[in-house]
């Protein structure tokens, strides 16, 4: 039988502190929705930043966090036909971005600010912003797809077109980075790995990595990546820094090489010479997750090859402020609140 009430974290203003566990009825469907039972959401940086206020603050208060969540249907829309009670879904991140490029207003918003997040017991979806889960997969570790592997795909294969024998430098091991290693492995590519932990190079060298560079003892990595190659550098960089670090990314590229910007824990802004980047033949890309038709390219490349999530740590529904609080310590893939209602 269905709840009529539910539990849902809500913030009331732009700051970690104001997130506040509430009961909140269960909301009800439209004809083209579904209502989703939640298994588990998993947290990005971008979820920790928009708490913060790091992305303006000029959206309406309260909001519900988060924006990547896998369940079960529990109630469909009358004219609902992709999907029945009891199917396995995945949200969508641009809900209404089904294809090729972002063309309108409405195709850029996201869940979890301006559309409703998902950390929550139940969510409704449109019918077009879910995607079937892969049966191999758990609620847990399928909720980490929506923006991390989605993203590392568009960064390898829509933006960089990544071929097998080419050289990916992944920075960092976040969700993103990881999922980028282990597309890119499966794809034939040898990958290069940046890190500030021994430890989680040799993790990384688990996962299919072939070289690992420490950039705290290697500050100028540009240098270890082109000793590598013999000189030639690497075809493609998933960059994750922002600021100087891409000064060395375009350094450490191959002539008509390509970077991908999916990210910027240090700094959001950079300056680069244009003639360093001119005589390099280099393209710069910047990554905005993806379309459902992207998404589900994602889903299939994982069922056939596979791959399974990185889970850096899962907590609890009632932990989910600590939850947000990991994503500042550096975390090995993803992390995970499980929905709990036990």
């Amino acid at each position: 039988m269905l709840e009529d009430r539910m539990k849902v974290w809500q913030a009331d203003r732009f700051e970690s502190a104001s997130l506040t566990l509430r009961e909140s009825p269960v909301p009800e469907v439209a004809d083209n929705q579904i209502l989703v039972k939640v298994g588990a959401v998993s947290l990005n940086y971008r979820d920790k930043l928009f708490l913060e206020g790091q992305f303006g603050t000029d959206f309406p208060l309260p909001f519900v966090p988060a924006s990547d969540a896998a369940g079960n249907v529990a109630v469909v829309g009358r004219n609902v036909r992709s999907f029945k009670v009891g199917d396995r879904v995945i949200s969508h991140f641009y809900p209404r971005w089904l294809r090729g490029d972002i063309r309108t207003e409405e195709e850029s918003e996201n869940l979890g600010v301006p559309l409703p997040g998902v950390l929550a017991e139940y969510i409704v979806l449109d019918e077009r912003g879910a995607v079937h889960i892969p049966a191999y997969l758990s609620d847990t570790q399928a909720s980490t797809l929506p923006v991390a592997a989605v993203t590392a795909w568009s960064a390898l294969f829509e933006k960089c077109h990544v071929q097998p024998g080419d050289t990916v430098l992944v920075q960092g091991t976040g969700g993103v980075s990881i999922f980028a290693l282990q597309l890119a492995c499966a794809a034939g590519a040898r990958v290069i790995v940046t890190s500030s932990s021994d430890v989680k190079l040799e993790r990384a060298k688990g996962l299919g990595a072939h070289e690992g560079i420490n950039y705290i003892r290697e500050p100028e990595w540009q240098e270890s990546v082109k000793s590598l190659t013999n000189g030639k550098g690497a075809n493609h960089i998933v960059e994750v820094a922002g600021g100087e670090n891409i000064r060395r990314s375009v350094d450490a590229l191959v002539r008509g090489g390509h970077i991908a910007i999916v990210g910027f824990l240090q700094d959001d802004s950079f300056e680069i010479k244009i003639l360093p980047l001119m005589l390099k033949l280099a393209t710069i890309h910047t990554v905005g997750v993806g379309s459902k038709e992207t998404f589900e390219k994602v889903i299939r490349a994982l069922e056939v090859s596979r791959i399974y999530p990185v889970i850096d740590q899962e907590f609890l529904f009632t932990e989910a402020p600590q939850a947000f609080a990991r994503l500042n310590n550096g975390p090995f893939g993803k992390i995970v609140v499980r929905i709990d209602k036990e």
